[in-house]
């Protein structure tokens, strides 16, 4: 195992087939005082992910064993640690299903190792410490209550297990209930000015929103799509 950086440095463990790129990206991460260990290929990488119990995972598509996505879709069956792909320029749709799959940001190569530092900290601040709410932070629609002061979602009579992420998205969606909001608003209102993603990330909590909450053509209210700008939640008549 290698390791770098202080004692108290966060935990990121880089996953890539590629040694020189492990090497580059421990490098810039130790100077900046991260603690960085290396697994070389998927399936050292879910054996560290439990050994090392990482702060954010850098983690490569295209690996032997198992690649980036599947590697992805194992650790967010019991994790939600946070998860920066590396992609090529070609691999858009790929890139895509790893959002999809609960991926938080990523980096197409080749890249600056400075680049992803940043992209490192943005994650982690980002992540870090949920917004404190209200006891009085509650929204009720009919079959759906979102209570944020004790992070709770019952949608139709039954609670619904929502990233934090995705019951802020809800929050700001039906606390604007009725009204267009953009992706870029959803980004400053939910990651703040110093995500360095793109916009896409917000289509990909929404779709999950929209397949875990389970509305259907009868429910009662919807996340509807406006096409070229952004989401509305609305509360049918």
């Amino acid at each position: 195992m290698r390791w770098g950086g202080t004692v108290d440095g966060k935990r990121v463990l880089i996953v890539d087939d590629e040694q020189p790129i492990r090497e580059l990206l421990s490098i810039y991460l130790t100077q900046d005082g991260f603690a960085a260990t290396e697994a070389a290929d998927g399936a050292e990488a879910l054996l560290k992910v439990q050994a090392v119990r990482p702060d954010l995972i850098i983690l490569d598509i295209m690996m032997p064993v198992l690649d980036g996505i599947e590697v992805c879709r194992q650790i967010r069956k019991y994790s939600s640690v946070p998860i920066i792909m590396l992609t090529s320029r070609t691999q858009d749709d790929d890139r895509i299903l790893g959002l999809e799959i609960g991926a938080d940001d990523y980096v197409a190569k080749p890249f600056n190792p400075k680049e992803v530092v940043a992209r490192v900290k943005a994650v982690l601040r980002r992540t870090a410490v949920p917004p404190q709410y209200e006891s009085s932070d509650i929204l009720q629609f009919p079959e759906l209550e979102i209570n944020m002061a004790e992070h709770t979602i019952t949608a139709f009579g039954q609670p619904v297990a929502l990233a934090n992420k995705e019951k802020e998205v809800l929050w700001q969606l039906a606390l604007h209930a009725g009204k267009v909001l953009s992706r870029e608003q959803l980004l400053e209102l939910v990651w703040d000015y110093s995500y360095c993603g793109d916009t896409r990330t917000v289509d990909t909590h929404v779709k999950r929103l929209r397949k875990k909450l389970g509305a259907g053509p009868a429910s009662p209210w919807d996340i509807k799509t406006v096409w070229g700008i952004g989401y509305k939640f609305e509360v049918r008549k």
